[in-house]
């Protein structure tokens, strides 16, 4: 499968990357995984808070998954955060029970650099990276199709 044109949207405030992470939350199902990419302080964990709230129908403390490196939710779907900065070979992955968690929960994936091999093959991918006073998300993937047009339709003008 080909990877489809990225959708590049201009996030001008904080309030921007919630509603973009509000946006996403009904929308995924069990065995979707979004792997957030960007530099520390892009937002990556912003989004995945804004995502999980939202899902969660409520406001509860998301903490960093960078020191547990995952963090379960239970909602309607089980929710998997994490933070794989600080693992060194992505078999670390397998005995996080990632692997599994792919199939039947939705996974919202910071450094998803160390997946390697491992990354799914139908991940949504959002790169955040700093622009001006506001930050640049660039949405692609290979499945999604619906999803993304959708997204294209809402958000880009």
């Amino acid at each position: 499968m080909t990877q489809a044109r990225p959708i590049s949207i201009f996030l001008p405030s904080d309030a921007d990357t919630t509603r973009l992470g509000a946006w996403f939350a009904p929308r995924l199902r069990a065995g979707d995984t979004i792997l957030l990419s960007g530099s520390i302080g892009a937002g990556k964990s912003h989004f995945a808070r804004a995502l999980i709230r939202a899902r969660l129908g409520r406001v509860e403390d998301i903490p960093s998954p960078t020191f547990t490196l995952v963090q379960t939710y239970e909602a309607d779907v089980e929710i998997w955060h994490s933070d794989l900065y600080r693992l060194s070979h992505p078999d670390e992955v397998l005995e996080l029970g990632l692997d599994e968690a792919f199939a039947t929960a939705i996974c919202l994936i910071e450094w998803p650099d160390r997946l390697a091999s491992l990354t799914p093959e139908t991940a949504i991918s959002i790169t955040l990276s700093a622009q001006g006073e506001g930050r640049l998300a660039v949405i692609t993937a290979t499945s999604q199709d619906d999803l993304l047009a959708t997204l294209q339709r809402d958000w880009v003008k």
